[in-house]
């Protein structure tokens, strides 16, 4: 089993997986926006619980979006998890 990583680890590891996402030509752009929106709420200097609740809104939103390749949507629901696991 891995060792259990400090919560500010755990965000900057959900932030290279959302910019992974992002980078991906097949996702529409109004998700890559939404996408950039979570990752500079996670960049943000406030209390982290704040953050994961602001983040998981937004990626609750993204995965509403029907544009979207089911692959990317199992991403999103991937980074959910993670989030959900930090606080």
């Amino acid at each position: 089993m891995a060792p259990k990583h400090n919560v500010a680890e755990q965000i900057e590891e959900i932030i290279s997986i959302l910019r992974e996402v992002g980078d991906d030509p097949s996702v529409p752009r109004n998700v890559k926006l939404k996408i950039q929106q979570t990752i500079a709420n996670l960049e943000e200097k406030t209390e982290a619980s704040i953050k994961v609740n602001k983040a998981l809104h937004f990626l609750d939103e993204i995965a509403d979006d029907s544009n979207m390749e089911p692959y990317t949507r199992t991403q999103i629901w991937n980074v959910v998890s993670l989030l959900e696991k930090v606080c």
